[in-house]
């Protein structure tokens, strides 16, 4: 792994904000987790899928960065094809669940919103449960061909990926053989989850949008904005970083390799240090539990 091309030399300026973003995710994800689990008043739907999204982010986070900032620190660039396998697969199919899971997460605050008398009856815990488990085998029935199929294809030498983790097209331009249908199964499940899972999600927030403004309390209103904002837009630092990269990789080989990956890193970097801000300490259930908990 090469880290960041042509910018080699900035590798421990770029470090600090990786290093300091982590750091956030660790800190944020693990104080949530701790929380929701302490305090019985928060195992409700939507602190579960809260629950769900700080471990994908800890996981996701964790499969890259560890060795991310050893390349930086100590230029320890090796990595065993297994161990590169390993990490594309986590790296994608978690984001796979992570968008499954804002999916969820958008129909949950449709319901909330939309129709809070029922929302307890809607969303059970085996509901919740079920949502959870598809967004997991979703994951695995999406990500598995693809590892097997690279595990298959031969790999020239030399065997250096120009990115600062195993991403998975990266890895593919290895291939000695035949890799056209790793690239367009690739191209087509990205397109996929990114198209339908936002489509669901922008369906949920219109929905959403049109009983806000339907509401007399111009600070309901006000708050109900502010809510779906910031989660909009910490949505789309995941979905389009993500995409860009991907079909820039593709389609336009005259980026500089510096800006892909560095678009590559942001999607997988900036969604875990800001999710638990956004999702979590914004909301006054859980600023209650936290004053809760110091208390005791």
């Amino acid at each position: 792994l090469t880290g960041i091309p042509g910018l080699q030399h900035l590798h421990h300026w770029i470090s600090i904000p990786f290093c300091i973003m982590y750091l956030i995710t660790l800190a944020g994800n693990g104080t949530l987790l701790c929380l929701i689990k302490a305090d019985p008043s928060l195992h409700l739907p939507m602190f579960l899928f809260l629950s769900m999204l700080a471990v994908i982010d800890l996981v996701m986070s964790t499969s890259i960065t560890p060795k991310m900032l050893s390349i930086f620190w100590f230029h320890s660039t090796a990595i065993s094809l297994d161990a590169c396998l390993t990490q594309m697969y986590f790296v994608h199919a978690f984001s796979v669940m992570e968008s499954g899971l804002l999916v969820a997460m958008a129909f949950d605050r449709y319901v909330a919103i939309c129709n809070p008398l029922r929302y307890l009856s809607i969303l059970t815990s085996p509901v919740v449960a079920a949502i959870g488990l598809a967004t997991l085998l979703r994951a695995v029935v999406f990500m598995s061909p693809l590892t097997f199929q690279i595990r298959r294809l031969p790999l020239c030498s030399p065997a250096v990926v120009d990115h600062s983790y195993c991403e998975h097209m990266a890895v593919l331009k290895l291939a000695c053989g035949d890799a056209a249908f790793s690239n367009t199964y690739s191209l087509s499940i990205s397109t996929y989850v990114g198209s339908f899972d936002s489509l669901l999600i922008a369906l949920s927030y219109l929905l959403i949008l049109r009983a806000v403004l339907s509401l007399s309390s111009p600070q309901a209103r006000k708050k109900a904005f502010s809510t779906c904002g910031s989660h909009l837009c910490v949505m789309a630092l995941f979905y389009i970083p993500g995409l860009l990269s991907m079909y820039m990789e593709n389609y336009h080989q005259e980026l500089p390799p510096h800006v892909q990956v560095l678009l590559a890193n942001i999607y997988l970097l900036i969604p875990p240090a800001f999710n638990p801000l956004i999702y979590g300490i914004r909301m006054k259930q859980i600023r209650d539990g936290a004053r809760r908990a110091i208390f005791q």
